[in-house]
């Protein structure tokens, strides 16, 4: 399969080593331009290109940048893309940390709903709850005891069972979260967030999630 990934940070540069292990041909863009690719370009033997031919490229695409820099992606970037296309969402919302204040997700927007309204095409949510070293590290192949699964969110059962497929190949179980409404049940903070649980484990975190944040999950 084409993938595309947007962003070539520590999240990034774990879906494409672990993407090109799997037999996917990944092309890659950060904001900064294909030529500082080359390193990783080499290692896995990933494409390097620019963002906008990476959200043409890729069956999936996914958008893994900071969450404040989502809206300096181009707002044409997706003009075209077919609808079949699959577009991930990786990211979190750290108000005091990094982001600053988003005014839609402090309204009460699921912070994947925000980032959807800013893309202007469907979104599903995924690998926002795993840390890098653990994506790049931790997978196991199917039936492991133990093996870490991840939520995904989204309102496209279509997209959502493409993305698992991936999921699986890449080493890890999945769990379908519900539509992206609901998805505020994987953002930080919540039991699932870091927590590297199994299937069955998986599914408690998410019924015991809450919609609401705590003070310091809010812009100051």
């Amino acid at each position: 399969m084409d993938i595309g990934i947007i962003g070539a940070g520590h999240i990034g540069g774990s879906l494409t080593r672990r993407l090109t292990a799997a037999g996917h041909t990944v092309f890659i863009a950060n904001s900064r331009g294909p030529d500082t690719l080359a390193d990783i370009a080499e290692e896995t033997g990933a494409k390097a290109v620019t963002a906008r031919e990476t959200a043409q490229s890729g069956e999936i695409v996914i958008v893994t940048i900071p969450q404040n820099r989502i809206p300096d992606l181009p707002k044409d970037l997706f003009n075209g893309v077919d609808s079949s296309v699959v577009l991930v969402g990786t990211g979190n919302y750290y108000p005091r940390q990094r982001d600053g204040k988003i005014a839609g997700i402090e309204e009460g927007l699921a912070e994947s709903q925000w980032v959807e309204k800013q893309l202007g095409k469907p979104v599903v949510k995924a690998f926002n709850n795993i840390n890098w070293k653990n994506l790049l590290n931790d997978g196991k192949p199917a039936g492991t005891p133990g093996r870490i699964a991840l939520p995904v969110s989204g309102n496209d059962a279509n997209a959502k069972a493409k993305l698992i497929r991936i999921i699986d190949e890449i080493g890890f179980d999945a769990v379908d979260a519900g539509n992206l409404s609901e998805s505020w049940r994987q953002q930080p903070d919540t039991p699932v967030y870091g927590t590297n649980l199994d299937l069955e484990g998986v599914r408690r975190a998410l019924s015991e999630a809450s919609p609401m944040r705590k003070p310091e999950w809010l812009a100051e």
